[in-house]
């Protein structure tokens, strides 16, 4: 068990988002059995999530863990976290993972950390996700960030004009390739007003690997704020504004 008064002593010296980053990321760890086979995600606060963790498995919980890119492997396994391939595999117990967004119905936009293949590859192979998420990551409507795509580079061209016909702006992420070698495509829409129908009418594009909506994998959100974690088990209304755990209304984005 991690000392909550440690973990909130050491939060006082960071900035607010890392520490509210810190705060859902160490909650999370918590909800890790022994026992279980763990998708563990990528991006700035999965690393805290990694740092729990290697604590738990320190002081004895026995885990088997996969992770969604090469980084996370590296990571969790020099912390003496037990990393095996998924390739063998067709299930994982519990993903834990980021956001780059994410609303009240848990559809969230992720991929910013490049990863966003292997990510919902192990998202759906999971019985149960967890996002973890900062306060800054909540939104009432998908779009404020862009969507990532990755695609196959012979399509490139062919994948930003479909796009563009689809209403939105492509661009390449430059000097950023994914751990298949692939590039990614930044595309953004604005407001997403039917999150479904883009991301059936962009999985359809030959071309394109992956997108970076997720739409349905996400079971449980975890927002660290700076009053502590606070835990959402139920989808709500997308256009609702979330609520902490005393009622209070969380800050979200238009």
């Amino acid at each position: 068990m991690i000392a909550p008064s440690l973990v909130l002593q050491q939060a006082e010296h960071m900035p607010r988002q890392d520490a509210e980053k810190r705060c859902a990321a160490r909650a999370a760890a918590e909800r890790v059995e022994d026992g279980m086979l763990v998708g563990i995600g990528t991006g700035t606060t999965v690393a805290f999530l990694i740092d729990a963790l290697a604590e738990r498995v320190a002081g004895g919980l026995s885990i088997r863990a996969v992770g969604t890119s090469i980084a996370t492997e590296t990571y969790a396994r020099a912390l003496g976290i037990p990393i095996e391939p998924f390739a063998p595999l067709a299930s994982v117990d519990l993903a834990i993972d980021g956001v780059d967004e994410i609303d009240g119905a848990f559809r969230a936009i992720k991929g910013g950390g490049a990863a966003l293949l292997r990510e919902k590859v192990i998202a759906q192979a999971a019985t149960r996700m967890i996002a973890i998420a900062d306060s800054s990551k909540l939104v009432t409507a998908l779009g404020a960030q862009p969507v990532p795509l990755e695609i196959l580079d012979f399509a490139r061209g062919f994948v930003m004009a479909r796009v563009a016909a689809l209403g939105g702006e492509a661009k390449l992420r430059v000097g950023a390739l994914t751990d298949q070698g692939n590039p990614l495509l930044d595309c953004h829409f604005g407001a997403i007003e039917d999150a479904e129908r883009l991301g059936a009418e962009l999985q359809a594009i030959p071309g394109v690997f992956a997108h970076g909506l997720f739409l349905s994998e996400v079971d449980a959100l975890c927002v660290g704020t700076n009053d502590g974690a606070h835990w959402h088990e139920a989808r709500v209304d997308p256009k609702l504004p979330l609520r902490s755990d005393n009622g209070a209304i969380l800050e979200t984005k238009l």
